[in-house]
């Protein structure tokens, strides 16, 4: 009698979506290849599934081409069948295949003429099913397009004498939207309490430390003139009329690196010309504020349109790698006065000497309960500070990214994982500033200086001449010039279309609120501000609503909303007026090498989704690990390589430009 074995067959069927080889590049060179390699086996006996696939790994085995010539049969069979799980009874079905239906109005009908069966790692394949989906997307068409062309404006050489049009137009669309700015997210069902309040501390801790760095920077600098206190106190002013009166909210106006070089610029000017520094520098300030307000009344931000996608991303990897830059610079001056000084371990013989004698004529500086105390430089172990400072500026990189990937860890609830990694930053400020402060209290790390006196003073406008205002126009435009680029496209990448923000822009009105800002800035001798990257970017990422998708075996992240309001920002600045009270302690108590590992991390998150960045990393990566995105599947890759090495080629002329530049300022 006939064995009958009874069994259970589970069946997933699933339509692919339909690839066009027109469009898909990669998938027409894999069709290519498959065709030139192809062949026919004629006049073949066998009459199973079993011995015809055998016979064609066969054929596939003795093909010169092939990768993998020495090959175990059986256990390919295996892996391409699926048996029936009983020993009595050998049959075999086919695990995962391919195989074209068509659907009528009496149900589906198979083609019986092909049947397609995949098997990785043994041969290379040419042409494979694909799950490959286009991204969904959360806006409509219509909404999408609104989007875009909200940020890239049609205009004409007409646009530009249209006085004011463009403030106009910008008020307009954001004035409606006014209310909603304060409401969302607190008011209706919809509600991120947490997730504001949690925003609200990372700008606090992003914006202020950033402030106290520069505003030492500028302290040396300027010698006192402009310091740690005058800067804490224009980023609160700036950044609460910033964020009460912008037609994009989450930008965030700061003080930045190259403001800090250009205000020593201006001081080596004043000593050279024994000019008064700050009536030259509200004079400076000014003329740049008027260039600013004109730009925006004759909508001078259209030109925004002229900076592509490709300039976009190679300013923001530049901006990454000055945060980087910075922060190398503070630890390798740190090493230079403590780790290469004299010692008296490494100190030579006549300073020895010359240390002893002074003891005998009473040379050195005497403690206040009477004895002599050596040079700090010939203190024994104080190679111990340089190694601490790289110790904590490394660990509050390294805390600060690990939080931030929190996220996409197993551990914990996903709302305790969401928490963690918006509150990665102060999180990793606060445990590196108490070893920093406390645990290493004995060793004394490089704090920054600060200067009791009067906050703010009306600049003497009245002590310069003529010609002192003349030549202070000319480095004014030169300003303007530095502002207007970086305000237009730090607003552009905020608003770039994935960022899903749906309020539109304010380009126009946005520039010339900068420039009536920077008036207040240059008459109360504070430093100028002007929107900052990645600070805005970052607090887009902190008030978005993310979600994980896996495609094609890789896992991405995408902004599905954004919550978008003016509390955030508004909080963030009113606290870092309040931090006034908090100078000089326990604000001290943040060493430098605190900051520049917030640099680190700052310059670390902000290249997270940056396509040049993921572009570059193709290249050191191999091509069947590339991810299935679309410029991948639709661009030839020759061309992907060709157009990122030229943007590596501009990236490489703006760092030789600005080291250039930084050292011809600093001779001059």
């Amino acid at each position: 009698m006939e064995n009958i074995a009874d069994m259970y067959l589970c069946v997933f069927p699933q339509y692919v979506k339909l690839m066009n080889f027109e469009e898909e590049v990669r998938a027409h060179r894999d069709l290519d290849r498959f065709l030139e390699r192809a062949s026919i086996l004629l006049h073949e006996d066998e009459a199973s599934l079993d011995d015809v696939l055998k016979t064609m790994l066969l054929h596939v085995s003795q093909d010169p081409h092939t990768t993998e010539p020495s090959c175990n049969f059986e256990e390919i069979m295996s892996s391409l069948f699926t048996d029936a799980g009983s020993q009595e009874v050998s049959v075999h079905l086919l695990s995962e295949t391919l195989q074209c239906v068509t659907a009528t109005a009496t149900g589906i009908q198979y083609q019986q003429s092909w049947l397609y069966q995949t098997k990785f790692h043994f041969n290379e394949t040419h042409i494979a099913s694909t799950t490959w989906q286009l991204r969904q997307q959360s806006l409509s068409l219509r909404e999408h397009l609104g989007s875009v062309m909200q940020i890239f404006p049609h205009s004409d050489c007409r646009d530009f004498f249209r006085v004011g049009r463009g403030i106009y137009e910008d008020l307009c669309r954001r004035l409606p939207l006014y209310p909603s700015d304060f409401t969302d997210g607190l008011v209706g069902n919809n509600k991120a309490l947490v997730k504001f309040m949690t925003t609200s501390i990372f700008l606090y801790i992003a914006v202020l430390l950033p402030a106290i760095a520069f505003g030492s920077l500028n302290d040396e600098s300027t010698r006192g003139e402009i310091d740690v206190q005058k800067t804490i106190i224009g980023q609160s002013i700036g950044g609460i009329i910033y964020s009460l009166c912008a037609g994009s909210p989450l930008v965030i106006p700061l003080t930045t690196a190259p403001i800090a070089i250009f205000i020593s610029v201006i001081r080596g000017v004043c000593d050279d010309y024994e000019l008064d520094f700050a009536a030259f520098y509200a004079c400076i300030g000014l003329w740049n504020s008027l260039f600013l307000i004109m730009g925006g009344v004759f909508n001078l931000s259209l030109l925004v349109k002229l900076f592509k996608r490709s300039i976009e991303e190679v300013i923001a990897l530049f901006i990454s790698i000055a945060f980087v830059a910075d922060a190398v610079k503070g630890t390798i001056k740190i090493f230079h006065e403590y780790y290469h000084a004299p010692t008296l371990a490494n100190g030579s013989a006549a300073e020895l000497n010359r240390i002893s004698g002074s003891l005998h004529i009473g040379e050195l500086n005497l403690t206040e309960t009477g004895p002599v105390s050596l040079p700090e430089s010939f203190i024994l172990c104080t190679r111990a500070r340089p190694l601490l400072c790289l110790l904590l500026m490394l660990g509050t990189l390294w805390v600060g990214y690990t939080l931030y990937q929190f996220r996409r860890s197993p551990f914990l609830h996903v709302k305790m994982r969401e928490i963690l990694s918006d509150c990665a930053l102060p999180i990793s400020v606060l445990v590196f500033s108490y070893v920093g402060s406390y645990v290493f209290n004995d060793i004394a790390l490089p704090v920054f200086n600060f200067h009791e006196g009067p906050v703010f003073q009306i600049a003497p406008l009245d002590k310069l001449s003529g010609a002192s205002v003349l030549s202070a126009m000319g480095l004014g435009f030169l300003l303007f010039i530095l502002i207007f680029i970086d305000q237009n496209i730090v607003v552009s990448l905020t608003n770039a279309p994935e960022n899903r923000l749906m309020k539109g822009t304010a380009y126009h009105w946005d520039l010339t609120l900068s420039g009536l800002i920077n008036i207040l800035m240059s008459v109360l001798g504070l430093p100028w501000m002007h929107a900052a990257f990645p600070h805005s970017t970052l607090h887009v990422r902190q008030l978005a609503i993310v979600e994980e998708r896996v495609e094609g075996g890789h896992l991405y992240e995408t902004i599905v909303s954004v919550k978008e309001t003016r509390v955030t920002s508004l909080v963030a600045n009113i606290l870092i007026g309040v931090s006034l009270f908090l100078l000089p302690v326990p604000l001290q108590w943040i060493p430098k090498p605190v900051l520049y590992g917030l640099f680190l991390y700052i310059a670390l998150t902000s290249i997270d989704g940056n396509q040049m960045c993921d572009r570059m990393a193709l290249l050191l990566k191999e091509q069947t690990s590339y991810p299935p995105a679309h410029y991948i599947r639709k661009v030839p890759q020759r061309k992907i390589h060709y157009f990122t090495f030229l943007q590596m080629v501009q990236l490489l002329f703006l760092c030789l430009q600005s080291v250039y530049v930084a050292e011809h300022m600093h001779v001059l």
